[in-house]
């Protein structure tokens, strides 16, 4: 399975690559805002994408919404971790299309717990 990570942050881009090797993914593409993001989901087969909100030129919401907008597209699962732990926010991600949320900090047994449930809907 191929992961697409988008987060303005490298750090951030390499806490979820490693926590996603501890879940046993291991394929993972990056791009550091949304715009860069929809470059490599046109260059490359994703599985799933995880995807931060806050983020320079394209943030996550307009992305997901962007991703949502393709027919190609309308079925991939997204993942958002981010900061914004407001139910209002989260409510306004799952409405944009985001499959699932986790709030930072988070760790590897969350990631992977929300992985399983977004990929036992797919």
């Amino acid at each position: 399975m191929r992961v697409l990570i988008v987060d303005d942050s490298a750090t951030m881009r390499r806490i979820v690559r490693n926590n996603l090797k501890f879940a046993g993914y291991d394929d993972a593409v990056e791009a550091g805002n949304g715009v860069e993001g929809l470059a490599c989901l046109a260059d490359n087969p994703i599985d799933l994408v995880i995807t931060d909100w806050n983020m320079p030129e394209m943030n996550g919401i307009e992305f997901a919404k962007a991703i949502r907008s393709k027919d190609q597209h309308k079925d991939l699962p997204i993942l958002m971790i981010t900061t914004v732990a407001e139910r209002e926010n989260i409510m306004i991600a799952l409405s944009a299309g985001v499959s699932n949320y986790i709030v930072k900090p988070f760790d590897a047994e969350t990631l992977k717990k929300k992985l399983d449930q977004i990929l036992a809907a797919a």
